[in-house]
């Protein structure tokens, strides 16, 4: 008979191995998990006998097939969506580069924008149009995921079919694919040389699910060159991973458990001041969230050999909206930028895609409000429009430039979600472009740079940034009504020596965020030469005490980055 303990091995064994191989929905595979660094490290053993190969498809396999077991970690059975990305765009990417008709060029890379966009809008907004529809229409619509309907019939399984997920990090790779279509049209790369390469460029794990958004021009081309990481970099990677983890860990995670979430979950029942310091404290959150990731990312592909373009540089020490947005999400940016500003007109004028885009706007605002009654509104304000455009060229270039300017700002918000909150935050955010533009033409501050003046545009840039995050973090109007209701009419300034004490370790924790952020370019850069300076058993010290002290910080259960929901 078997005996009592190797029943228990066995049970114990056949549990861990699920837990390593298999998804959990509770325990998604991200960077702050000690699994990963486990992941990551067995990763690296078994690319130590790879990396140097010749035949860089070997090389890039193996990542590839590393990358789907990490996106399957973190998202279950939605790789095969990202297997589905890969097929489609691999085979477009070849025919509009051996193709020598150009209305077939067009034809396909608009097909790669049309299937990758119907993907993305499937399941992301499948539940938005449902609902816009049965509140217009009176009807009685239910969202239906087909997906699992197939799966049902085909396989037997038993998933849900009237509940749509959204992929993990779908919007990231999706603007990948559609960037490598345009890119092989545009001739500004070649494809691909086979497919296991291509998969390898969509999946990459360090930036598969949360960005940085990597161009195929950039990138591709780095998977045929050799394996070279100098002794500098090995140490700036090994500090960007714990900068990374200090960000995310210690001062994102610490403020959003302990205050910013308590906050925005009932604002009505805190005082102004909490409210207010709450919202200061999620721009700070969401910077050091974000950035933390980019951080990590950045310094996991270096130490493969993989170089990943910079996502942020310090943009709260930006001076107006437009600097921010140089500054903020930069591979997003510069993708709305070069892909949807510049094709629809940018500032050479409007163009019809830019009026189709125009139309669909406001089509999303009607059907988020729910009233037809807009529709005349919005036909008026066009024509409006139109007949000042009549008047001269230099008016209709200018309200060109500037719908082109706000569709981007509308389109990179309903990027995000569609919900009335990020349609006013991509909104806001385009007003404030579009007043700064006319305002740096009058301003008598515009070329001054004392001190005292970039302080003040810094300040009054940061908050207006700060002010528009209230419907990028709220979840519903009803908490942007709560916490804008408690700022101006239960402020309560005698509570505030109370509220610095109860919170006090948040506050100092946020004051460490800000200063840190703050500091001049000149002294980061000496303190990241130094460390990357030092021996590599100093290192390894300054590692271990980093991460003892970041993972002691921790009060909770892992907070997920917040934009693995985009």
């Amino acid at each position: 008979m078997m005996r009592l303990g190797e029943i228990i091995g066995n049970i114990n064994s056949t549990e861990i191995l699920h837990n390593i191989f298999v998804y959990d929905k509770t325990a998604p595979l991200i960077f702050t998990r000690f699994y990963f660094w486990a992941f990551f490290a067995v990763v690296l053993v078994g690319y130590s006998f790879v990396y140097k190969s010749k035949n860089r498809s070997i090389r890039a396999g193996y990542l590839f097939l590393a990358s789907l077991f990490f996106y399957y970690k973190s998202s279950g059975f939605f790789f095969f969506i990202l297997l589905f990305s890969t097929l489609v765009d691999f085979f477009i990417g070849k025919g509009i580069y051996n193709s020598k008709n150009s209305t077939t060029k067009k034809f396909l890379v608009a097909a790669s924008v049309v299937v990758n966009l119907l993907v993305l809008a499937y399941f992301k907004y499948a539940y938005f149009f449902v609902d816009s529809v049965n509140l217009l229409l009176g009807t009685h619509l239910n969202v239906v995921n087909y997906l699992a309907v197939w799966a049902n019939n085909g396989a037997g399984t038993h998933f849900n079919v009237n509940q749509i997920l959204l992929p993990v990090g779908i919007s990231f790779f999706t603007f990948q694919t559609i960037s490598y279509s345009v890119d092989v049209y545009r001739g500004e790369t070649k494809p691909v040389k086979n497919l296991i390469d291509f998969g390898f460029y969509v999946s990459f794990f360090p930036q598969l699910v949360a960005g940085p958004i990597v161009r195929a021009s950039g990138f591709i081309k780095q998977i045929y060159e050799d394996y070279h990481v100098t002794k500098a970099e090995f140490g700036w990677a090994i500090f960007m991973i714990l900068k990374g983890l200090i960000k995310k860990i210690f001062i994102g995670d610490f403020i959003a458990v302990n205050f910013v979430d308590r906050v925005f979950s009932d604002p009505i029942t805190y005082s102004g001041f909490e409210n207010l310091m709450a919202l200061f404290g999620y721009s700070l959150q969401v910077y050091v969230d974000f950035s933390g990731y980019t951080d990590i990312a950045i310094g996991v592909a270096l130490l493969m050999g993989f170089r990943l373009p910079q996502n942020f540089n310090s943009p709260y020490k930006a001076k107006n909206v437009g600097d921010f947005w140089k500054r903020w999400h930069m591979s997003l940016s510069s993708w709305l930028k070069d892909y949807l500003y510049i094709p629809i007109g940018g500032n050479r004028g409007g163009s019809v895609f830019s009026y189709i885009s125009l139309g669909i706007i406001l089509a999303i605002v009607v059907l988020l409000a729910g009233k037809f009654i807009l529709v005349p509104i919005f036909t008026g304000v066009v024509l409006l429009f139109a007949l000042l455009a009549r008047i001269s060229p230099k008016i209709k270039r200018s309200i060109d430039t500037n719908i082109n300017l706000m569709l981007t700002m509308l389109l990179g918000g309903l990027w995000h979600g569609a919900s009335w909150q990020f349609i006013i935050w991509g909104g806001l955010n385009g007003i404030g472009l579009v007043v700064y533009k006319f305002w740096r033409k009058i301003s008598p501050w515009e070329n001054k740079n004392s001190w005292i003046t970039n302080i003040w545009k810094i300040i009054i840039t940061f908050t207006f940034i700060t002010f528009t995050r209230i419907f990028f973090r709220s979840e519903s109007m009803e908490v942007v009504n709560g916490m804008m209701h408690q700022i101006a009419n239960d402020f309560n300034i005698s509570l505030i020596p109370e509220i610095l004490i109860a919170y006090k370790w948040v506050f100092l924790v946020m004051l460490f965020g800000f200063v840190i952020h703050w500091l001049s370019s000149s002294l980061k850069e000496k303190i990241t030469n130094w460390f990357i300076a030092t021996p590599l058993w100093l290192k390894a010290v300054i590692a271990t005490v980093v991460v003892i002290v970041v993972y002691q910080s921790v009060s909770s259960e892992m907070q997920p980055f917040i934009y693995f929901q985009f």
